[in-house]
C-alpha cells in the first residue's frame, strides 16, 4: 500500500480497547469515559482486518491501547495474529504499561510475541504515583523481569517531561543498560485535554541527548524498528537509545504506518482527524467495500502533523488511547 506521496504502508497499530488500568497525566484525564465494549471489534473482526491489510503488504503489526493486556481474552487475539506470519506478517509486537506482565509475560512469548514496549517514566516509587495517580510502581518492574525471564526483547518508554522527570533521564539510561534493554524517549504529544502543563513540560530530546552525553558515549545507530525512534548505540553497554521527536525534529516524511481504534475507525494520521470508519463495512461484508475505503484513507492521508509546541490548546480533542499509542 503506498499513499498519495509515495510512502510505503507497511506497519499497523493496533488498538484493542480505549481502557486503561493507570492515569497517566500526559495522557489521560482521570475521570475518562470509555467506549461501550459492544462497540468495539471482536476477536473474530480484528482478525479479518488483520488478514486483509497483511494480504495488500502489511508486515508488521503492532497492538496498543488504552493497556491492550487489560481486555478480556486477548491472548486468544495474540494466537489468532501471530498464526499470519504464514501469510506474510514478520512482526507482531505490543505496547503495554507492564502491569499485566507479571501474569502474561510467558503466555506472550509462547503466543509468538518477541518484542514488547514498556511504559515507564521514572524510577521513583512516588514520581510514579504522582505520574500515573496509581501505585503500581512494584508491579511494572516485578512485569518488567518476567518479560526479561521470558526471553522478550524490551524497549523502555519515557515520556521526557521538564521539572517532573528530566533530572533521572540518565539514571534510567543506566537501568536499562544494566538489564540489556533499550530505551526509548518521547517528547509528550498534545491530544486531548489532560491535567499536564504540555507547554511548561515540554523538553526537546536533543537538549536531553546532550545531557546523557555528559555520562554515555553515543552514536548514530542503523537500527530500525519500523517506528519513527531514531536510533543511537550506547557504545559503554551495548544497548540503544531511541529519541522519538515529534514537535522538535518532525519525522513524518517516512511515516510508513496507519493507526486502528479499538472501534474499527482507521487513522491516517496520530495528529490529524482524517479517518474512515470500518466496523460497519467489517460486518456488512465484501472487501470491495474494504479495500475503497481504505484506498480512501491512504489518498487522503497528510503528509505530515500539526503538532506545534507553543499551541496552548490540544492538537485534536481525542486522547491518544482514543487512537492508540
Amino acid at each position: 500500500m503506498r499513499d498519495a506521496f509515495g510512502r510505503q504502508i507497511d506497519y499497523i497499530r493496533l488498538s484493542v480497547t480505549d481502557r486503561c488500568n493507570l492515569r497517566c497525566t500526559y495522557c489521560m484525564a482521570e475521570d475518562m469515559q470509555f467506549l461501550p465494549r459492544r462497540d468495539l471489534l471482536t476477536f473474530e473482526e480484528i482478525e479479518a482486518l488483520a488478514r486483509h491489510l497483511v494480504a495488500r503488504g502489511v508486515r508488521r503489526i503492532r497492538l496498543t491501547g488504552g493497556e491492550p493486556l487489560v481486555r478480556k481474552g486477548i491472548m486468544d487475539l495474540v494466537g489468532r495474529l501471530a498464526r499470519l506470519r504464514g501469510d506474510g506478517l514478520q512482526e507482531l509486537t505490543l505496547t503495554t504499561n507492564g502491569t499485566r506482565l507479571p501474569d502474561m509475560a510467558q503466555d506472550l512469548y509462547d503466543a509468538g510475541v518477541r518484542r514488547i514496549n514498556v511504559s515507564l517514566d521514572t524510577l521513583d516509587r512516588e514520581r510514579f504515583a504522582q505520574l500515573t495517580r496509581r501505585d503500581e510502581f512494584d508491579r511494572v518492574i516485578s512485569g518488567i523481569e518476567a518479560a526479561r525471564a521470558a526471553g522478550l526483547g524490551i524497549r523502555i518508554n519515557a515520556v521526557a517531561m521538564r521539572g517532573l522527570n528530566d533530572d533521572e533521564l540518565p539514571a534510567l539510561l543506566g537501568w536499562c543498560s544494566e538489564r540489556g534493554l533499550d530505551l526509548g524517549l518521547i517528547e509528550a504529544m498534545p491530544l486531548g485535554e489532560v491535567s499536564l502543563d504540555r507547554q511548561s513540560t515540554h523538553l526537546p530530546l536533543d537538549d536531553v541527548r546532550a545531557e546523557i552525553e555528559r555520562s554515555f558515549t553515543l552514536a548514530p545507530s542503523l537500527h530500525r524498528t519500523g517506528g519513527p525512534a531514531r536510533y543511537f548505540d550506547v557504545a559503554d553497554t551495548g544497548t540503544r537509545l531511541g529519541l522519538i521527536t515529534p514537535l522538535s525534529d518532525n519525522f513524518c516524511a517516512g511515516c510508513n504506518r496507519i493507526r486502528i481504534g479499538a472501534t474499527g475507525t482507521v487513522y491516517g494520521c496520530l495528529g490529524h482527524d482524517q479517518k474512515v470508519e470500518l466496523r460497519d463495512i467489517i460486518r456488512a461484508g465484501g472487501e470491495e467495500a474494504l479495500d475503497a475505503a481504505l484506498d480512501r484513507l491512504l489518498a487522503g492521508k497528510p503528509l505530515r502533523h500539526a503538532f506545534d509546541v507553543d499551541q496552548r490548546e490540544p492538537a485534536l480533542a481525542r486522547h491518544m488511547s482514543v487512537t492508540g499509542g
